[in-house]
């Protein structure tokens, strides 16, 4: 198979004069629907004239442009977007030289080696030379297979590889899996992964740089934003009023971020308030152990925001 052309640098095309920062946004599929969902929560609310509209206003704080997501990385390297979403994977895959600015905690999966299930093999040493690699990362997979000095054929596909060895294209597969269920489905098992990929922000390597150094306040700022959002999801706040006698118990209960806080409530005599943290999972049981405790008036809110 031919090796593919080389990524060629597209000429950026002049901006307009405006210090709102550009963010590239997926433009379909579950990565834009939680892209969104994140930006909203966070008060970057997507504000469109129109369902085909190319940009939109974010929060009226920044503009967002809608690509595809593969494209994304191509624009954040070439200066028409400051920064975007995307996966891991197609940054990798696109060659261009970014940075991950923040793991958005979405679209989690693993880039993996996989074969037939009937193959006698267990290991990718033990791939025959010559063995084709069919994928639609065919960037990664020349990279990986030269790193592991292995004598591989990868063959490019544009959609999904899981069919390619029933149909005689190639003989092992390297493509992208969250749960296993479609390579079991095509009668696959993972043999190796490559890599761990998710939705993440990322930026030109110089920017995120800046944003360490406390020189680039707008993509700080975003980040911090976004960061917030993700830190409360999957908490919960908890009050109570305990009594005092108690409160060595209860800070095992609630422990929260650093302890929780106590308060002195006014006429309470015996009794203070406790406010905490508390991780949604485990909060029956943190709610049945202060109720034990002596707890009273148990107030359990959702948390919008969380800046350590």
């Amino acid at each position: 198979m031919p090796e593919p052309p080389e990524t060629k640098t597209r000429r950026a095309a002049p901006r307009p004069e405006t210090d709102m920062l550009r963010i590239a946004l997926p433009n379909k599929g579950r990565l834009a629907d939680d892209a969104r969902e994140l930006f909203a929560d966070a008060g970057l609310d997507v504000r469109v004239r129109g369902d085909r509209a190319l940009t939109a206003s974010l929060g009226g704080e920044m503009i967002a442009l809608f690509l595809r997501a593969q494209d994304i990385p191509e624009f954040i390297a070439d200066g028409a977007a400051d920064a975007g979403v995307t996966g891991w994977d197609l940054v990798r895959e696109s060659g261009r030289d970014l940075a991950s600015a923040l793991d958005l905690g979405f679209g989690a999966c693993q880039l993996v080696v996989a074969v037939k299930e009937d193959m006698a093999i267990d290991s990718l040493a033990a791939l025959a030379p010559g063995t084709r690699v069919a994928t639609p990362f065919p960037r990664i997979a020349r990279e990986f297979l030269r790193e592991r000095g292995l004598d591989a054929e990868v063959v490019p596909l544009s959609g999904a590889a899981e069919v390619a060895p029933h149909l005689g294209i190639a003989d092992v597969v390297l493509d992208l899996t969250s749960t296993g269920s479609t390579l079991r489905v095509n009668g696959l098992r993972p043999l190796e992964t490559v890599m761990e990929s998710s939705a993440r922000l990322v930026a030109r390597p110089e920017a995120v740089s800046a944003m360490s150094q406390g020189n680039c306040k707008p993509l700080a700022d975003l980040v911090l934003a976004l960061d917030s959002v993700l830190r409360a999801r999957g908490k919960r706040y908890v009050m109570a009023n305990v009594p005092r006698a108690a409160l060595e118990q209860v800070k095992q209960v609630l422990p929260g971020l650093n302890g929780p806080t106590v308060i002195d409530i006014l006429n309470g005599g015996a009794m203070v308030a406790v406010h905490a943290v508390v991780e949604m999972q485990a909060l029956y049981r943190t709610i049945g152990e202060l109720q034990s405790l002596g707890a009273q008036g148990v107030l359990v809110t959702r948390i919008e925001r969380l800046v350590p």
